[in-house]
């Protein structure tokens, strides 16, 4: 059964599942880039009108739509895609095939405790608003994330970004300064 949550960015709805809808992690999906895609369930709910954006998680998908369309019109079609895939496959929409390298190769102390603070006190709270936070560098004492999911284009998103994930892993680890957004 397809249970739909509400987000904080009022162009995102978040689907959960019993059935695991990612094994590799979360992965984002974007329409503009949708043509590169081989996953037809992405790429079909990507051709859906208004979707702009597909986050895939373990357990939940998050949806972010422009204003052309409604979520009364759009949430159905998601829910029936979802069951429709369930139905017809007992494995998840997005398999382990690769092995995600990590993106600064070599860690140091300081990468790894940032690291360890995304993912053990951010990343799960922005997971039950329909998002995801990834580490993209640190350096001069300013890390920098990218916000997918429902963050990506969320009203609250820089304020989120600078009160919560800044104030969090400057305390946790001295050796940062400030948070920006990739």
């Amino acid at each position: 059964m397809i249970q739909t949550e509400s987000t904080p960015n009022p162009n995102s709805l978040k689907f959960l599942s019993d059935n695991v809808i990612s094994e590799i992690g979360t992965e984002e999906f974007q329409k503009d880039k949708s043509k590169d895609l081989s996953n037809q369930f992405i790429k079909e709910l990507l051709e859906f009108k208004g979707v702009e954006l597909v986050l895939l998680s373990k357990n939940f998908l998050s949806v972010n739509k422009n204003e052309n369309v409604s979520w009364n019109e759009l949430k159905p079609m998601v829910i029936s895609h979802l069951n429709h895939y369930f139905a017809n496959n007992q494995e998840p929409i997005l398999k382990e095939m690769k092995k995600s390298s990590s993106p600064t190769g070599e860690k140091n102390e300081t990468v790894k405790k940032i690291i360890d603070v995304l993912d053990t006190k951010i990343r799960p709270a922005v997971a039950r608003d329909g998002g995801d936070i990834k580490f993209k560098s640190f350096e001069n004492g300013v890390v920098k994330v990218e916000l997918q999911g429902s963050c990506s284009g969320c009203p609250s998103s820089l304020m989120t970004l600078k009160q919560g994930v800044q104030n969090l892993l400057k305390h946790y680890v001295k050796e940062v300064n400030s948070v920006e957004a990739k």
